[in-house]
């Protein structure tokens, strides 16, 4: 075996810690994963997202911080379509929580309910709002 194939197989111990904190709050393994997309293609909300859901899980199996960052976590709805789709089982809103912890943590965002506009409010499934608030609202 060659120093990459290595490189791959020790990915694990190289996990930024926050990776490990996302499976263990989300009790969901990220590299379970094979990016199939089925989540995506059956989200209600990803029109609204700046990453797809599979992209989401991508970039934590890869450590990537940028992930925390994204809103797509918030605007998860919860709605578990991506879990009924996903043929490994993935509890993808729990995965979304994790990350949505892990913001408030670090003192990062945190919704309420004065700051969703009357607009989005009009517009914006209930089921999301409701979901935001209850899970951002701390």
């Amino acid at each position: 075996m060659g120093d990459s194939a290595v490189h791959l197989l020790d990915l694990g111990s190289r996990q930024a810690p926050w990776v490990s904190e996302i499976e263990t709050l989300s009790e969901q393994k990220l590299l379970a994963c094979y990016q199939c997309g089925r989540c995506s293609a059956g989200c209600p909300m990803v029109n609204e997202m700046d990453l797809l859901p599979n992209q989401v899980i991508r970039l934590a199996q890869l450590g990537m911080a940028l992930v925390l960052e994204s809103q797509a976590a918030w605007v998860c709805a919860s709605c578990l379509t991506c879990h009924a789709r996903c043929p490994k089982g993935i509890d993808l809103p729990r995965v979304m929580e994790a990350i949505r912890i892990l913001a408030v943590r670090a003192g990062g965002a945190r919704l309420l309910a004065g700051d969703v506009s009357s607009r989005d409010l009009s517009q914006a499934p209930p089921m999301a709002v409701i979901g935001a608030l209850r899970k951002a609202g701390g």
